[in-house]
């Protein structure tokens, strides 16, 4: 069901408010605040510089990404994409009271939705709550023209049904549990389980797919499983022949040689869906290091299926900045250093680290699971055996950050710091501290370390911890050298005091901050908060017994406070030691304890007392964009001049132009 053409037409204009050429300083950055979210936007430096041939490619990768921005919706959800019309059709189509307490709480519960891509939260994974009644809505519905079923309305609007998006609570059958659309009716974790040990024995075992990344599984007629394949002429067939369609141009005008051959891979790859032109597509795209406009596109990160196979669609084109990478270069020259001095045993310690690129980039535009929430950092491809073989590429995205930066208060430091010391600290080298960790995160962490000999891709025999157990060693590896004078004498960093900026920021993100994102009597289940937990929780109640950290209690209020940040250093590598042992033997057992042990289980009292002192933060937990839009230039006789950036400044409006020119799929796959 699509929304209005000529209604649209007229809010266009709105949502393509030009800011070309708009100096830093009178940048508006954040737009609009709404529920647990604030909107953002993002500028893109560099972007003038750029030749014709690189705005063209840019804008051709953006138009491939955007064409299956439908398909994320789907995944999340199997109803996502008919709620979503029917609240376009009611936004574009509906002519009555447009005021009132039932009113707003529509238009929230409407932007909590296009923010989040689907009926669940993007990062809480919990069910949206209606602030309205279905009476209400169903008014709506009736008067804007649009229908849906009485199964949507009741997955709407019955907490019970279809509660969380992803569950992870162990005990449970996961899939079963799980809301997210990457299984079909009736198909159980077990038989996941059971169905891709098969096909894993089959393998190479030095180069093992990554099965099950690009499909859904479901029961046939016959009754036995059997996937259905995203690729063109089959599951989403029609949103990946559009994007086929934009990444042919893309090919036509490629920097080089070597990347045309990656997006021709990725072409035949979108048209087979053979995984083994996945690899050989990544195998490609690590080894373009030369082009300066470059991209992730496709079914890539698997944070969303409960069993960590299925990836979600996203999309993300860059564009090099040069001179912040070369100011960060010595991070990259210095990855075997890194690997060398590293706490982990001698076996699990690389020999040769081949491969590794790090830039730092600024992105011009994003879909899928990559927007309106988006990544800092990223590090690909997630396959081992590419890594070991070919090496990796990092990027730190340069203005989303700094848009965060540009953005945020400083009121969470005043109420989560232990003393004005640590306030100090974190204004003085807060940022320079999460982009140090960021780079250390994805060039050295996550690039760091191997699997004995013998043990297959960490995703199969770690299951549903390996996200989480992933994410937080490539935190340990970050944390632990962000305390090292290497990086003074490398010359990223000034003095130690950045080190010291960070572990009291992860420390007081990790066990207080982060909590202020978890409903009260809910468990941490997103990969990302519980590995900051576990990771903050083992060390600190380790510090706690030597007088490393000290938990300080003023006013009723809980505090962290760091008395030797050395011996806190220790701690993380004697952490990094074990979590990387239980990587490379792929020790099940021992990665379930941790994880369950410390990153679970939320103290209800010092939840409590988290939600009420985060009471006074003036700014939300959770920030997302506005994507700048490319716009191309023409001359009389039609031929291509130039590629613009005009940066919308309402979101809703974008959120409606999309659904108009960038949905591909019908309401039920």
């Amino acid at each position: 069901m699509k929304t209005a053409s000529a209604l649209l037409s007229l809010l266009a204009p709105l949502c393509l408010t030009a800011q070309h050429g708009t100096a830093p300083d009178s940048f508006v950055w954040q737009t609009e605040q709404f529920a647990d979210v604030r909107i953002l936007r993002y500028q893109v430096p560099g972007w003038d510089q750029l030749s014709l041939q690189q705005k063209q490619l840019a804008y051709y990768l953006n138009m491939a990404g955007l064409a299956g921005r439908d398909i994320l919706w789907d995944q999340n959800h199997r109803h996502n994409l008919q709620v979503r019309r029917a609240l376009e059709r009611i936004l574009v189509g509906y002519q009555g009271q447009r005021s009132g307490a039932d009113w707003e709480h529509f238009m929230t519960y409407a932007k909590q939705v296009f923010f989040s891509n689907g009926i669940h939260h993007h990062y809480g994974n919990d069910k949206h709550e209606p602030g309205f009644s279905r009476a209400y809505f169903e008014g709506l519905l009736k008067a804007s023209g649009a229908t849906l079923s009485g199964e949507v309305l009741t997955t709407m609007f019955d907490p019970a049904v279809d509660a969380k998006k992803v569950s992870l609570e162990a005990g449970k059958d996961l899939v079963k549990a799980s809301a997210v659309n990457f299984y079909g009716p009736g198909v159980t974790q077990a038989d996941v389980e059971a169905f891709y040990a098969e096909r894993e024995k089959q393998d190479d075992p030095a180069r093992p797919l990554s099965h099950g990344l690009n499909s859904r599984l479901v029961r046939g007629a016959d009754g036995r499983l059997q996937e259905q394949v995203y690729k063109v002429g089959g599951l989403y067939g029609a949103a990946l022949q559009e994007s086929v369609k934009w990444l042919e141009k893309a090919a036509a005008v490629a920097e080089n040689a070597q990347q045309r051959k990656a997006i021709d891979l990725l072409i035949q790859y979108y048209r087979t869906g053979d995984l083994r032109t996945w690899d050989e597509y990544n195998i490609a795209w690590v080894q373009d290091t030369a082009s300066s406009v470059d991209h992730i596109l496709g079914f890539v990160e698997v944070y969303n299926d409960p069993l960590g196979k299925r990836g979600s669609y996203e999309s993300i084109v860059e564009v090099n900045d040069p001179e912040a990478t070369r100011n960060m270069l010595a991070i990259q020259r210095s990855a075997q250093w890194f690997e060398d001095n590293s706490p982990l045993l001698p076996e699990h310690r690389k020999k040769n680290v081949v491969g590794i690129t790090y830039r730092f980039i600024n992105t011009a535009g994003e879909a899928g699971d990559a927007a309106p929430s988006t990544p800092i950092g990223v590090n690909l491809p997630n396959a081992n055996w590419i890594r070991a073989a070919h090496g990796s590429k990092s990027v730190s995205l340069g203005n989303i950050s700094e848009a965060y930066e540009k953005s945020a208060g400083s009121s969470s430091l005043e109420v989560f710091c232990h003393d004005q010391e640590e306030i100090d600290r974190a204004k003085a080298y807060g940022a320079l501290a999460g982009k140090l960790h960021t780079a250390l995160h994805e060039v050295v962490g996550h690039a760091s370390g191997q699997l004995e000999p013998g043990v297959g891709e960490t995703d199969q025999t770690l299951k549903s911890y390996a996200s989480t157990l992933e994410e937080g060693r490539a935190d340990l590896v970050a944390l632990y050298y962000l305390m090292d004078p290497k990086l003074v004498e490398l010359g990223v960093m000034p003095s130690l005091e950045v080190g010291k900026a960070e572990y009291d920021s992860y420390i007081r993100n990790g066990l207080l901050v982060q909590l202020r994102r978890i409903k009260p009597g809910k468990d941490i289940e997103e990969a990302h908060m519980r590995n900051r937990m576990w990771v903050s929780a083992w060390v600190v109640e380790k510090g706690m017994k030597d007088g490393v950290v000290a938990r300080v209690v003023r006013d009723g209020a809980i505090y962290y406070d760091i008395r030797d940040y050395e011996k806190l250093r220790s701690l993380f590598g004697d952490l990094l030691r074990e979590v990387q042992r239980i990587k490379s033997q792929g020790d099940y057992a021992a990665g379930k304890a941790l994880v369950e042990t410390y990153g679970v289980k939320v103290d209800p009292a010092v939840h409590a007392e988290v939600l009420k002192r985060a009471e006074k933060i003036r700014t939300a937990p959770y920030a997302g964009f506005i994507q700048p839009r490319m716009v191309p230039v023409t001359d009389a006789a039609g031929a291509l001049i130039d590629v613009k950036l005009e940066f919308p400044d309402d979101f809703v409006q974008q959120m409606l132009y999309y659904g108009e020119k960038h949905s591909f799929l019908p309401d039920v796959n």
